[in-house]
């Protein structure tokens, strides 16, 4: 959502993906594509610019390591790794005892 003010000074949030258009006539127009209109004090080009900030804390956030320290987590009882059997040239050889399966085909 991005902020933009109304001729009478109040507060009001858009969803930047309902805006169809920004007509700067000596008032800045925005048109939703369910057909309102809404007459706000800012210009277009700061509109704009705050739409582009929006769209890239989104990518930031959704490309960002925050969001994926769980995946970064080391399960070291499930992906355990004996030296004794890495030496093995086939993973059959393995004993069934000490071998903790990888993937779903090693069951």
């Amino acid at each position: 959502m991005i902020a933009v003010t109304r001729l009478d000074k109040q507060l009001m949030y858009l969803n930047p993906d309902h805006i169809i258009c920004i007509e700067e006539t000596p008032d800045t127009v925005i048109t939703l594509f369910n057909g309102n209109r809404y007459i706000v004090f800012d210009r277009a080009h700061a509109i704009i610019s705050r739409i582009v900030a929006f769209r890239a804390r989104i990518s930031r956030r959704a490309a960002g390591r925050s969001a994926k320290k769980y995946l970064g987590r080391i399960r070291s009882s499930q992906f355990h790794c004996d030296k004794n059997q890495s030496d093995e040239a086939s993973p059959v050889t393995h004993d069934r005892q000490n071998h903790t399966p990888f993937h779903s085909r090693d069951y």
